[in-house]
């Protein structure tokens, strides 16, 4: 095994079992890309085995704190059953599910999803991506599922100086599905899609939505970022007049129209606009429009907290302009799925937005990533999404 020895006093976050290494913390030693290397303290204590990636900053990921644990293909099918039990004891009420998140479920840069008998996986450092043949395998073998899907297209490859790949790794066939969540149905493509097909890790806010509309009747409701209008649908189901979904994706907002039509709702409940969202804000708000509700789910605008600063500035404005536009006792469901903007900042932020705006509103709910997304108490980077229900006072 190659050693890593790291400079002293940098030995503390493997300390604590956190799971990752910078390259500034390391005083000598390498690796091949992938490759088991041992960590070691400025001293020469044991720290961790991990997965060494030459060309990213995150230079080494932990796979285990037991030195005397072996990183062979015994060790990564029993971590990834782990990981699979967990999903099988939650009871999700979907045929969608996460069975794989990264560091949090102790395999470093693999994300793995269910959709059905389809399972796709994305390999974003290069310990994964070294292992790749025999966690597919092992991955078919623990699940049953017919086939696998790579989707390892994702802008962090190239931080580790990895290429995009996608395509089938095992089995073949359509990549248009169809998911069961909840008591709807929602179609995707596996290929196209975002991340890996489908937003999962708001499975439980889209539920809750779909509550809220059936307890407060919503009669017109605006869904911005609806991508293929996964809140519009249980909007609907939950009894919502009409959803007004907004997305700069035309193919995504034809997906949302086929998913409206899919669980059978009236298509005149249902409206589309290919528009940018912020300017859309800005003419409802001209024109003098209202909504009984309105989803705010934008897209990541701070990866890291150096892009915290002007991030926070746009999810100010977005939520300002949405506060103008509710109805009194209007209610918003606003996120941020940015890792750089933590719980603290995302509520404040929100609290800013109201004033700007001459509002007031009560926070009638916290929302987070579903239970399969699972946040670890030695790794709190797992926490990327966070949600407010927020009613706007009478």
């Amino acid at each position: 095994m190659k050693l890593i020895r790291l400079k002293p006093g940098k030995d503390r976050s493997l300390l604590r079992r956190h799971p990752w290494v910078f390259d500034g913390a390391i005083a000598k030693g390498g690796g091949d890309a992938g490759e088991t290397v041992r960590v070691e303290s400025a001293e020469g204590q044991f720290l961790a085995w991990g997965a060494f990636s030459p060309a990213s900053s995150i230079r080494v990921r932990a796979w285990s704190f037991d030195e005397a644990q072996r990183i062979d293909a015994d060790f990564l099918r029993a971590t990834l059953a782990r990981a699979i039990a967990l999903r099988t004891r939650l009871g999700i009420e979907s045929d969608g599910m996460r069975l794989v998140h990264g560091e949090s479920d102790g395999v470093p840069g693999l994300i793995v999803d269910r959709y059905g008998d389809t399972l796709v996986a994305q390999f974003t450092a290069c310990g994964v991506e070294r292992h790749k043949a025999l966690i597919a395998d092992a991955l078919i073998e623990l699940t049953g599922c017919a086939r696998l899907y790579e989707r390892s297209d994702t802008s962090s490859r190239k931080l580790e100086g990895l290429p995009e790949v996608t395509g089938w790794l095992r089995g073949s066939g359509p990549t248009a599905l169809v998911l069961r969540e909840h008591s709807w149905q929602l179609g995707l493509d596996i290929a196209q899609g975002h991340k890996t097909g489908f937003y999962l890790d708001q499975r439980d806010s889209r539920l809750v939505c779909s509550q809220y509309a059936l307890r407060l009747q919503f009669k017109q409701m605006l869904n911005c970022y609806s991508y293929t209008g996964g809140f519009t649908v249980a909007a609907l189901a939950g009894g919502a007049g009409h959803v007004t979904s907004i997305d700069s994706s035309a193919p995504a907002l034809q997906q949302a129209a086929a998913n409206v039509a899919l669980n059978g709702f009236d298509a005149a409940r249902a409206s589309f606009m290919d528009a940018d969202v912020n300017a859309s804000l800005r003419q409802f708000v001209a024109e003098g429009r209202q909504f009984d509700a309105i989803v705010l789910d934008p897209p990541k605008l701070a990866p890291t907290v150096a892009h915290a600063e002007r991030a926070a500035r746009a999810y100010k404005d977005i939520n300002r302009l949405a506060f103008k536009l509710l109805t009194p006792g209007g209610v918003l469901f606003t996120f941020s799925c940015s890792g750089g903007i933590g719980v603290e900042l995302f509520h404040k932020i929100v609290a800013s937005a109201g004033l700007d705006a001459g509002v007031d509103g009560a926070i009638l709910q916290r929302l987070g990533g579903a239970s399969d997304h699972p946040m670890t108490v030695n790794f709190p980077e797992g926490e990327y999404l966070k949600g407010l229900v927020v009613m706007k006072k009478q």
